[in-house]
């Protein structure tokens, strides 16, 4: 078989296998994303069968992935909401942060990860996934609860957290000392509320150059537009990824809404070959020793995420059943721990990979299942006397 054919031949059945194992993830009610990596794990080095002709494409493939994952979050909130969630919700986002960063850069260093790796965990156990939160919102028909703007202002303040983490990670992981590390924070943060205040001033306009009444011109402008400036932010010393949230970001609401259901089919597929790609970095052989240290760490940042939700929920009034909801609501963490994770094992911090793979996989499975779990519990206290 020549070489054009067995990558077709790879491709073709590793997307038919993700086809099926979505639809088991979604028959038992459960993100797909910890089957992926599971499969991902017996396709790489050191697994059952290598995937070794369509590994090139992959990784490529993964690349605009991230990039599609961060531009389809950005479009999901508008600089309104974003101010609002800031105004509001600070202190929660402050909880947050302080919660669940620590126990991760502590696991990190005790692992003998360098402190660029223990950084890079930090923010794996910090950052829940909006994705799997929101479909677990959707699934579960909460997200007319009283506690849910609450979970959504700590997903909100998390995922524009990123745009600042991902350019201090990316300084530290390549080596610059600490005045490049500010510097870099200080184009973040300049380049977040640059596009925050001119996309309620001008976002309609850049809506309109990338409106069409054909989906096809729609798609192709975005996707364009995004990875010109993913690139140019990338080459500037940023990250890739914070160049396509912001460009979510600077899109006005009316124009987000069609593009995010334009974007659905092709972000899926390249957000599923991401965590492919991932996947095969990871010599599954690897992620056995360190499983004890990943359950601990589960168990740990299980308990400072319900605590996050309690306190966030809390200061909405929220009563004692709905501040558990929204606790378990949190624990998931999924799309961009891996992200996180990816960046520090393409520079180099691979002994990263086994752990995230693991405590992924872990809070993916449970996270949805604690959730469900909440809402009998919470139903039966709130019918007790008070």
């Amino acid at each position: 078989m020549d070489h054009v054919a067995a990558l077709l031949v790879e491709l073709g059945l590793l997307f038919l296998g993700l086809s099926l194992l979505g639809l088991l993830a979604r028959r038992i009610g459960l993100s797909p994303i910890p089957f992926v990596l599971v499969a991902a794990l017996a396709l790489g080095d050191g697994g059952v069968v290598p995937l070794a002709t369509a590994q090139p494409f992959i990784e490529a493939a993964a690349e605009i992935g991230v990039v599609l994952l961060l531009l389809a979050l950005g479009l999901e909130f508008s600089a309104d909401e974003l101010f609002g969630s800031l105004r509001r919700h600070a202190p929660s986002g402050a909880v947050d942060l302080l919660l669940n960063a620590p126990p991760g850069f502590v696991a990190g260093l005790l692992l003998g990860l360098p402190w660029q790796g223990a950084l890079a965990l930090a923010g794996v156990t910090w950052i829940s996934s909006s994705g799997i939160v929101a479909r677990l919102l959707s699934d579960l028909g909460r997200l007319a609860n009283r506690e849910t703007p609450a979970v959504l202002s700590v997903l909100v303040l998390e995922d524009l957290s990123m745009a600042l983490f991902l350019p201090l990670l990316v300084v530290a992981l390549a080596g610059a000392g600490p005045a490049s590390a500010i510097a870099g924070i200080a184009l973040a943060v300049g380049a977040v509320v640059l596009v925050l205040l001119a996309s309620r001033r001008h976002g309609h306009r850049l809506g309109r150059l990338l409106a069409s009444t054909d989906d096809e011109q729609v798609l192709l402008r975005l996707v364009g537009l995004t990875l010109l400036v993913a690139g140019l932010a990338q080459s500037m010393g940023a990250s890739a990824a914070v160049g396509a949230f912001l460009v979510g970001l600077a899109l006005p609401a009316s124009f987000a809404e069609r593009a995010r259901a334009i974007l659905a089919p092709l972000r899926d597929l390249f957000a599923a070959t991401f965590f492919v790609a991932f996947g095969l970095s990871t010599d599954p052989g690897a992620v056995l020793p360190v499983l004890p240290a990943v359950l601990a760490l589960a168990v740990v940042t299980t308990a400072t995420k319900v605590a996050t939700g309690w306190f966030a929920a809390g200061r909405d009034g929220v009563a004692a059943p709905g501040r558990l909801r929204a606790g378990t609501a949190l624990v998931a963490r999924g799309e961009f721990s891996i992200v996180i994770a990816g960046l520090a094992v393409a520079a180099g911090v691979t002994g990263l990979g086994p752990v995230a793979t693991g405590y992924v996989l872990v809070l993916a499975v449970l996270g949805p299942v604690l959730t469900r779990f909440a809402e009998p519990r919470a139903l039966r206290a709130e019918q007790l006397p008070r």
